[in-house]
């Protein structure tokens, strides 16, 4: 399978599922599955694409990535560590807002993509994701700096970035 450089995040998300359901029905390996996730984030639409897919997926691959899929996500560090920590802060603020507006269910949804984010980030080991929470939770904090308009971008409050922070703790300790 071929990604084009070009690819869009909606069709990075159609790719994605597509992966997904051949790989679940034995139509591809494991080996062509991790490629083509190889392929997919080596751009920023294709790994945003990606991620949303998989971290979301209402099935169990995402919940163990094989040491296969650790190994396509870190050939390209840069566009998936930035990634990683963004969907870590994202899940945990939109599990609270969830929350506040009685969804119980879909709360439960953001907590699965932050756990499936943490055990990703735990597995991964990528150097560039501890420097880049650590900018994030330096962010969440202050108000300024690195990740200041990411954090105005989606409004967190004050609860929500002190979740954040701990998460980050949580994950990076």
């Amino acid at each position: 399978m071929i990604i084009p450089e070009s690819v869009t995040f909606e069709d990075a998300i159609a790719l994605t599922e597509s992966l997904m359901s051949q790989l679940a029905t034995g139509e591809l390996s494991e080996a062509e599955f991790t490629e083509g996730i190889a392929q997919l984030v080596k751009t920023e639409n294709g790994a945003r694409g990606f991620f949303v897919t998989y971290l979301t997926s209402e099935g169990t691959l995402a919940d163990n990535p094989s040491p296969e899929v650790i190994q396509a996500l870190q050939s390209s560090p840069d566009t998936v560590a930035e990634l990683l920590v963004k969907n870590l802060a994202m899940s945990t603020a939109m599990a609270i807002t969830h929350r506040r507006n009685n969804k119980e269910e879909m709360a439960q949804g953001s907590d699965r993509v932050r756990s499936r984010t943490s055990h990703i980030i735990e597995q991964i080991q990528l150097p560039q994701i501890r420097e880049l929470a650590l900018a994030l939770r330096e962010s969440a904090v202050t108000g300024e700096g690195e990740y200041k308009i990411f954090l105005q971008r989606w409004h967190y409050d004050a609860e929500q970035r002190e979740v954040i922070c701990q998460v980050i703790d949580s994950v990076i300790g």
